[in-house]
């Protein structure tokens, strides 16, 4: 288990704290961003849909201290490994439900923050559901990889009057090869926020 001795208040965990297996998981960079975007609260009701190590849903928990996070993944492998990271980082506000988003969110209290990772094929259905389970002025908050589903998360901000925002996060890391050190770069990613406004 981590001690829990010198917690920190913001997030960015470093990725080998993780216990990860083949299953992938949002990096430390962006999950930061993220998380930043979500604007969580202590007593905030958080979904995190395709959840896979459950990296966010763990932050989430932390960050979330006296409210309630539900991780959703359908892959079991990845469902073992949210179970094992939730002990690894004692968080007892962590429920890891073994089923596809959106199957069953209208059973969960209303949410503060949705996140959205893996989403199946079922975007548009996830975004729909996530938008009815959630609180006036929350916030959905996606990540993306391909354009299309950065088209599809602003397509639906437009469609249904949310206040949209996005951006995009590059990341490179310094890895030493041999004597030397160079920047290896990750994959872009988008981060796209959608705000149900008051």
């Amino acid at each position: 288990m981590i001690p829990h001795d010198r917690k920190t208040l913001a997030p960015g965990i470093p990725d080998e704290c993780f216990i990860r297996g083949p299953v992938p998981m949002t990096k430390e960079e962006i999950r930061t961003v993220a998380l930043a975007k979500g604007k969580l609260f202590p007593g905030a009701v958080v979904y995190d849909l395709g959840s896979g190590t459950g990296s966010i849903a763990i932050e989430a928990a932390l960050l979330a201290c006296r409210g309630q996070v539900f991780a959703y993944e359908k892959n079991p492998a990845a469902v073992a490994l949210i179970e094992q990271n939730k002990e690894r980082f004692g968080v007892s506000n962590l429920q890891v439900i073994p089923a596809e988003a959106p199957d069953g969110l209208e059973h969960l209290p209303l949410a503060h923050t949705v996140f959205i990772g893996g989403s199946g094929g079922r975007l548009e259905e996830i975004l729909q559901k996530s938008l009815t389970q959630l609180h006036p002025g929350g916030r959905i908050v996606m990540d993306a990889i391909t354009v299309e589903t950065l088209a599809t998360g602003l397509g639906f901000a437009k469609a249904h009057g949310l206040r949209a925002e996005a951006v995009t996060v590059s990341v490179s890391r310094l890895e030493e090869i041999g004597s030397y050190h160079m920047w290896k770069a990750l994959n872009p990613v988008h981060i796209i926020t959608l705000t149900l406004e008051v």
